[in-house]
């Protein structure tokens, strides 16, 4: 079984596939200076787009880890994602609260998918 990596350099590649697994590098928003709920759809519209090019979609997805930098920005961050994963697709879930790469940063999201 092989492995494939997408989009990467020397420290870390954006789509790693294992068999059929694919996990996701954290996501961050493109607009750091954006609000809670702007950075949250950027992120998930990012995690989109790569599980595509995974060949799988955000209805496979086994287990998501979510970085906030703010936890007074949970419910904030829970009304984007609500209305992003489809019904009856929750996936195993973590969040965390933790000081992200940049402070402008609020929101980071890594994936781990069925393909």
């Amino acid at each position: 079984m092989g492995i494939t990596r997408h989009h990467g350099n020397q420290r870390m590649s954006q789509i790693v596939i294992h068999g059929d697994t694919a996990y996701l590098a954290g996501q961050v928003a493109a607009d750091a200076s954006a609000n809670i709920t702007i950075q949250t759809e950027q992120v998930l519209a990012k995690v989109d787009k790569l599980l595509a090019e995974a060949g799988s979609d955000k209805s496979r997805i086994l287990s998501a880890q979510i970085w906030i930098a703010n936890i007074g920005h949970f419910s904030q961050m829970n009304e984007v994602w609500d209305t992003w994963v489809p019904e009856g697709n929750a996936p195993a879930r973590a969040r965390i609260e933790a000081r992200l790469a940049s402070p402008d940063l609020l929101v980071e999201v890594g994936i781990i998918a069925a393909c």
